[in-house]
């Protein structure tokens, strides 16, 4: 199941009025219907401005999708500011009901959810998909990427997110970025390790996660998990900006993965430094963190005021054990 959806058609509504805007996200959305169908999918139905399609194969899917974000960035460059309204897509694979002209089952909500989350210009799968993927091209038809000697499913590059917690789900979920862009550094265009793998070797490293905004930065091993981001003194890391709620978000180590709640009034916006196009909104939900990249509080980063953490989980694993370590995130650091 593959669900499409327009990026900031709300913002595009307001700034433009109805009619003009309705005529470009019917001519968008009917445009991914048939980008779809020709590629062996079929549309369940359309959602103001989001599609629901089903394709047999996760290859037809994938390639659909990566045709999709290809095509529609190279034309939303030519289009004005705010008529560029981005993909976000997600998908998922398992079984469903067919019922009276609509289709049912966990595989439709959670490509509806993963499409949410995603961001523009972003493609998640679940794990399900990508096994599809592994199953119907064997080893012998996987090639290494030329650049990190790394396998790549018949020309499809992905890379694990980890465990992601979805709204409406009691599990956290394993997720997968495909990568779409041939721009993308050749290091983001190959395959990361299984999801056991990634988490063997956080849980074998202690686990770390450096975060810094404005002249205070701090490290946080696994084991001092979870902590509060807020306003008020108490906070685990504070951030003195009234647009950040008293306690504004949390940060959990789960199942080997960084996982970032949101618990504020205003929302909080997570962007990554390998796709800096794409935000995540987070309202009263969950991302994971990996990486590098950077977190708004209360305010999107379209507003240079907004109070911006930055992350890396990958800045301070070699922390001893037992210390309260300061650090910046250009290199220098100190203990205390």
């Amino acid at each position: 199941m593959v669900f499409v959806d327009l990026a900031d058609s709300t913002a595009a509504y307001a700034e433009l009025g109805n009619a003009q805007v309705a005529d470009v996200v019917s001519k968008v959305t009917q445009w991914i219907g048939r980008v779809c169908e020709a590629h062996h999918g079929r549309i369940i139905k359309y959602l103001g401005d989001g599609v629901l399609a089903q394709f047999a194969a996760a290859h037809d899917a994938v390639e659909a999708t990566v045709f999709m974000q290809q095509s529609h960035t190279e034309r939303l460059q030519k289009w004005p500011p705010p008529l560029r309204m981005g993909l976000k897509i997600g998908m998922a694979h398992g079984s469903v009901v067919h019922k009276e002209g609509d289709t049912y089952g966990d595989p439709v909500n959670l490509a509806a959810r993963l499409s949410d989350m995603a961001g523009a210009r972003t493609i998640w799968a679940d794990d399900a998909v990508i096994a599809q993927l592994r199953q119907n091209f064997p080893r012998g038809q996987q090639s290494p990427d030329r650049h990190a000697g790394m396998p790549v499913v018949d020309k499809v590059r992905y890379r694990s997110l980890g465990l992601i917690r979805v709204r409406g789900l009691s599990q956290p979920q394993s997720v997968f970025q495909i990568e779409w862009s041939e721009d993308a550094s050749s290091d983001l265009m190959t395959v990361r390790g299984a999801l056991q793998d990634l988490t063997r070797d956080a849980l074998s490293t202690g686990g770390s996660i450096a975060l810094a905004w404005l002249g205070t930065s701090r490290v946080y091993a696994a084991r001092d998990l979870p902590i509060t981001i807020g306003r008020i003194p108490d906070s685990g890391f504070v951030v003195s900006d009234q647009r950040v709620s008293r306690t504004h978000a949390r940060i959990e180590f789960i199942n080997g993965a960084f996982v970032l709640s949101d618990v504020s009034s205003f929302g909080s916006w997570v962007r990554f430094t390998d796709n800096p196009g794409s935000e995540i909104l987070l309202r009263r939900n969950q991302c994971i963190l990996h990486a590098t990249g950077e977190i708004a509080l209360g305010a999107p980063f379209s507003d240079f005021s907004a109070a911006t953490v930055a992350f890396d989980v990958t800045a301070a694993r070699t922390a001893p054990p037992g210390a309260a370590a300061t650090r910046s995130l250009f290199g220098d650091s100190t203990q205390s």
